[in-house]
């Protein structure tokens, strides 16, 4: 792979958008154009503006020009601007001295109760992180999304006491949002960013959908806010159903809302609105970033280049902020995850132990549970049919993404359907056509997953998998006059219930920089219950359940909240250890966690990293791999950008080594061998931040057909020792290529168990270099 001449390359993509559009006196071929030029090199964030006015002039030919064509400066996070640039002027810029990178703005969408009690964090058990943290208060959420719905209950300021001091964000007025009525000691900050949207889109924001202002048109910046922070709200449930009190991972921290996705082409995010909200937020004193943005796939083949969630991020994680994204929604297939740079925590998604079942009676008196989630009534005995069609091909009229249906045939029956569409589509395609049918109800046979959301106008569709719709059909096939009855849904929580990686989650390999293992863990993000917009269509009282990576990262945020009140020194890398060190591999019942799929399959590192999120054991993990600067500029080197442009984004002389060094020396708590031919040395070290003095002795659980040592295989830590090195050893007996392998590395001392993920692939027929991929 060639080496990308600058630095913006390896971090400037993942916030996701596209765009065209002209502003008078503007060049109508000009395009929104990010210009990087690193870390600020001073802190007077005025000289800093004027600067970039001056080098805009240079090319705009008057610094009138230049104002006129300046979208946004970006100056306390990172130096650089967003500026409407022909493709000609972008080009000059890019030639002058101090600038790193200039691209194209682009356009990024979102990733669209139980699950705390699920993770252990009970508000009745005196003795977890929850309590222990104070609860997060003192630490500020900063949630970049959709904005916020400021009267919901979830952001009551019962209990708070005054904003942190090192707050120094600002609450901003507009379109139904007034700065001192409608933020609080809860909602401490908000405020909105769409200049970059706009000059691309090319059209006035539609306002009678949206609103000018931090306020939350959609209800997903809400839902994610209230899930990362949301206060105690009790009596809540969402159609009768997941019914009791709901809260946020860290009930007492408090936020800091970013609006910088709009209501524009299904809920669009623009690349230089994101990095603008990274610059404010990192000023601000945000102690934590959510981010449930991704972009699409295919990714762009340099999407480093192209990433500003990257880049941002980069700054702000160098400011001690830990940033945390989603994996995005393309799953089960390989190598679909996002959100990359290994100084983020990406985050999958996975089920809990709570179900929604529904049961299915046949007039055979025999009964099959389904999943749904309808209020009505129970639908006694009604007739069941089956769209068969004459030929050939007699299944292609049940095909549910194309029923055709008349009210002869359906008025007041219940429908049975199949499909292999996974996503939502089949399932309200086939209810609405039902439903206009004259029909009363809706089976629909699916690849199982337990993500639910209900059909339009509450109508009753139910989800079964396959087995159980063939025989409803052998049933109806084999019965003169088949019925059915169909009771209401009811909550079903813990055992035997099995937590899965859900399968909308995007898996691994990571598909830019294989050797860096993604996501790093999962946490709940099916059928999520919290507040929303009045304007979600979906929702019922102000509250909805969701699903996506969208809904798993701010828990995973959450609970960063929670231990950074707990342990304020430690860095973001030392925080990511912590958690997927620590993560549950099993279920916290204890049984195997599986990832959903054709067919399910035991989960490895690739569907969940270190495994499901395991708050309270992340509090105390005995060890971190911990990452600093320096690690970074490491990992930068690695992927061949040139000195100038890594010195000018970690805003230090950088000199790489002559001999490239080797991405799998990042010190991550993961080992991923995309291509292992040879023995190869690993080299690590590990932190202690439990007892003092402490022993802790390694057990490697081997991936098959390799041999694994570690030395030294015991680490003594004292009062003057804190920070030891190892190294481990992998070597293969295959002589074949072979698909990945999985195992780990534990390290334990009698009360924690230290455990990082080893992933290991053969190659043999193709050299490969895991510092070009």
């Amino acid at each position: 792979m060639s080496s990308p001449s600058s630095v913006l390359a390896i971090l400037c993509l993942l916030c996701f958008l596209n765009g065209q559009g002209m502003i008078a006196k503007v060049a109508a071929n000009s395009q929104v154009h990010i210009v990087y030029l690193g870390k600020r090199q001073h802190d007077n964030p005025k000289l800093l503006t004027d600067s970039h006015h001056d080098l805009l002039a240079t090319i705009a030919g008057s610094k009138e020009l230049a104002s006129e064509l300046m979208v946004y400066s970006y100056r306390h996070g990172f130096s650089g601007f967003a500026a409407k640039l022909t493709e000609s002027q972008a080009q000059k810029l890019s030639e002058l001295p101090g600038v790193v990178r200039v691209i194209p703005n682009s356009l990024h969408k979102l990733q669209t109760t139980r699950s705390w009690d699920f993770l252990g964090l009970s508000s009745q058990s005196p003795s977890n992180i929850l309590h222990k943290s104070s609860m997060g208060d003192g630490v500020i959420i900063g949630v970049l999304d959709t904005g916020i719905w400021p009267e919901s209950e979830s952001f009551n300021e019962k209990g708070l006491g005054p904003v942190p001091s090192h707050w120094k964000g600002v609450c901003e007025s507009g379109d139904r949002f007034n700065a001192t009525k409608h933020c609080n000691r809860k909602i401490i900050g908000a405020r909105w960013f769409i200049d970059g949207l706009l000059a691309e889109y090319g059209k006035p924001l539609n306002r009678s959908t949206e609103f000018l202002s931090p306020r939350d048109a959609h209800g997903h910046g809400t839902h994610t806010s209230s899930t990362a922070a949301g206060s105690f709200v009790t009596n809540v449930s969402y159609k009768g159903l997941g019914h009791g009190t709901i809260k946020g991972g860290a009930p007492n921290a408090r936020l800091a809302i970013y609006k910088v996705c709009w209501k524009v082409l299904g809920g669009q995010c623009s690349s230089a609105d994101i990095l603008k909200a990274f610059d404010e937020a990192i000023h601000d004193g945000v102690d934590v970033l959510s981010l449930s943005i991704g972009s699409s796939i295919p990714l762009f083949s340099d999407i480093d280049e192209r990433d500003g969630i990257a880049t941002g991020s980069f700054h702000a994680v160098a400011r001690g902020i830990t940033v945390v994204c989603g994996a995005a929604n393309d799953g089960p297939s390989a190598e679909t995850v996002q959100n990359t740079a290994p100084w983020i925590i990406t985050v999958a998604a996975s089920t809990m132990d709570r179900s929604f079942p529904t049961s299915i009676t046949l007039g055979n008196n025999k009964t099959f549970l389904g999943q749904a989630m309808f209020t009505g009534p129970e639908i006694g005995f009604a007739s069941l049919i089956y769209p068969e069609s004459e030929g050939l091909d007699p299944t292609a009229a049940g095909v549910c993404q194309s029923l055709s249906l008349n009210k002869t045939m359906v008025a007041g029956k219940v429908v049975l359907c199949f499909t292999t569409v996974s996503r939502r589509t089949a399932i309200t395609g086939a209810s609405a056509a039902v439903k206009e049918a004259g029909g009363v109800g809706l089976i629909v046979a699916k690849n199982p997953s337990d993500a639910l959301y209900p059909c339009n106008e509450d109508f009753p569709c139910i989800e079964v998998d396959y087995e159980i719709g063939t025989r409803i059909l052998f049933y109806i096939r084999s019965t003169r006059s088949p019925l059915v009855k169909l009771r209401p849904p009811k909550t079903f929580i813990g055992k035997p219930l099995s937590a899965k990686v859900a399968y909308f989650s995007s898996r691994g390999p990571n598909s830019i920089t294989r050797a860096i293992l993604k996501p790093d863990i999962a946490a709940p993000g099916v059928n999520i219950l919290a507040a929303t917009s009045p304007l979600d269509a979906l929702g019922e009282g102000g509250y909805v359940m969701h699903s996506g990576t969208s809904m798993s990262t701010p828990h995973v945020a959450g609970i960063v909240a929670l231990l950074k009140a707990m342990h304020p020194n430690w860095s973001p890398a030392a925080i990511k250890s912590a958690l997927v060190t620590t993560a549950w591999r099993n279920g916290p019942s204890g049984l195997p966690i599986f990832a959903e799929g054709s067919p399910q399959k035991l989960a490895n590192p690739f569907d969940f990293g270190g495994g499901i999120m395991n708050p309270n054991g992340a509090a105390d993990p005995g060890l971190v791999y911990d990452i600093g600067k320096a690690g970074y500029m490491q990992y930068l080197c690695a992927r061949g950008y040139n000195n100038s442009a890594i010195s000018r984004l970690v805003g230090q002389n950088t000199k790489c080594p002559i001999k490239k060094p080797s991405i799998l020396n990042m010190n991550l708590p993961s080992i991923t061998i995309p291509s292992l031919k040879n023995p190869i040395t690993i080299k690590r070290s590990v932190t202690n931040v439990g007892a003092p003095e402490s022993i802790y002795r390694a057990t490697i659980e081997t991936p098959f057909g390799t041999i694994v040592s570690v030395n030294p295989n015991a680490l003594v830590f004292n009062s003057t020792v804190r920070k030891l090195d190892f190294t481990i050893v992998i070597s293969t007996i295959h002589r074949m290529n072979t698909g990945y392998y999985f195992g780990s590395l534990s390290w334990a001392d009698g009360v924690h168990v230290v455990r990082i993920p080893l992933s290991v692939r053969t190659e043999f027929l193709q050299p490969y270099d895991a510092n070009d991929d």
